[in-house]
């Protein structure tokens, strides 16, 4: 079997190693390319992907410059689009989504602007909708428990302290008048 292999051209690893090797640059815009069919990705990403793959330092910053000259690199519409997916989605704020954003390399002046896209008011409103999501699952807790976890939900999702307290004091307001109300239209009678 083998020999036959061996007539008809060769094993698989034996044309392998006859087809020569891609260059460098190549190489870089292959890893490139495939990297940015998944998701978009930031230049230092897939700078990062490179040093990794050992291309040489020139090489790579000549792809990654030919690739933000024809658009597929563009840091600042991965940031925008990063803030409004995450902060829809997860419900992030401000804070934890430019420190996402700088985790993934993107330049401060393009982080700032991409979360300064999100108003307060839009925040807010999140920060409200996420605690009302919460607020039946810390029923039959006492009341600062039931702070410290809602709270504290939305520290981790990246909200001011100011904020998340307000927040979940006015939704245990909220929830302590309509429960009063409910049981005002109760007739004891019926």
């Amino acid at each position: 079997m083998a020999r036959r292999s061996q007539e008809r051209g060769g094993s698989s690893e034996s044309r392998a190693s006859q087809e020569p090797p891609l260059d460098p640059e190549e190489q870089a815009r292959a890893l490139c390319l495939r990297l940015l069919t998944g998701t978009p990705r930031t230049r230092r990403q897939l700078a990062d992907a490179m040093r990794k793959r050992e291309i040489p330092e020139e090489v790579a910053e000549y792809v990654l410059e030919r690739f933000q000259d024809v658009g597929l690199i563009d840091d600042q519409a991965f940031a925008n689009a990063w803030v409004e997916s995450r902060h829809r989605g997860r419900g992030l704020a401000r804070r934890a989504l430019a420190q996402e954003l700088r985790h993934r390399g993107v330049e401060a002046e393009l982080v700032s602007e991409a979360v300064g896209l999100l108003d307060p008011e839009q925040e807010e409103e999140t920060a409200r909708a996420l605690v009302q999501r919460r607020l039946p699952g810390t029923r039959g807790l006492e009341r600062d428990r039931r702070i410290r976890r809602l709270a504290g939900m939305l520290a981790r999702k990246g909200y001011g302290e100011a904020l998340a307290l307000k927040v979940v004091r006015d939704a245990l307001v909220q929830e302590q008048e309509e429960s009063a109300d409910s049981a005002e239209g109760l007739d004891p009678w019926e």
